[in-house]
């Protein structure tokens, strides 16, 4: 088993963070997923199992990543902390600026939503249209490569961090019994990709 490396020459220097941001916790956090998938992965090997990405589903795996991911900036950040209300907007917010930092749908000036896809470029799913700030982690995965053992770890290759406002989605349509969703627009993910923070590809 093997760590992917973080390249520190595939961040964007030279542009500003909300919320007293900085380039070290977004490599803070993308090593703390490497750091448990590592641990993970030898341990299911040990056993004779599969990887961790290889038994879950996509959309699982998604969503653990977004998870980890926002209690891993949560840790690291000095000024922001996870939304203590569950399924609460954003995921991340001020600390302080709630009682006991808990909000249902708070305002976009107090904290960042925070998303994982294997999407490229950052396209990604959500419940609805909201003005905030978005972090997208884009990672990739390595399913088809024969044998198995021989499958390059799990990787983040993109992350984008940006305001978007309603006006930058669009509304996905889903049949009687699918939840509608909302992803941005071609406009709004050219001004997502504007936000980058971390580009390997």
């Amino acid at each position: 088993m093997i760590k992917p490396t973080i390249r520190e020459d595939a961040f964007n220097y030279d542009r500003g963070f909300p919320f007293g941001l900085r380039i070290l916790d977004f490599v803070a956090s993308i090593q703390d997923v490497y750091d448990f998938l590592f641990d993970v992965n030898t341990a299911l090997r040990n056993r004779g199992m599969q990887r961790l990405e290889d038994i879950m589903r996509p959309a699982a795996i998604s969503g653990m990543f977004s998870d980890m991911l926002t209690a891993s900036l949560a840790r690291h950040s000095r000024t922001l902390v996870e939304n203590g209300y569950f399924n609460g907007h954003p995921d991340l917010v001020v600390q302080g600026q709630f009682p006991d930092d808990k909000i249902q749908s708070g305002p976009m000036d107090f904290g960042v939503e925070v998303k994982s896809t294997r999407k490229s470029g950052g396209g990604v799913d959500m419940h609805g249209a909201r003005e905030q700030w978005l972090a997208v982690f884009v990672y990739s995965t390595d399913n088809t490569t024969q044998p198995a053992i021989d499958r390059k770890p799990t990787e983040f290759t993109e992350i984008y961090l940006q305001h978007v406002s309603v006006a930058d989605f669009r509304k996905n349509n889903r049949g009687e019994l699918g939840t509608r969703t909302a992803s941005l627009d071609a406009k709004g993910l050219i001004k997502l990709r504007e936000g980058w923070v971390y580009k390997t590809v």
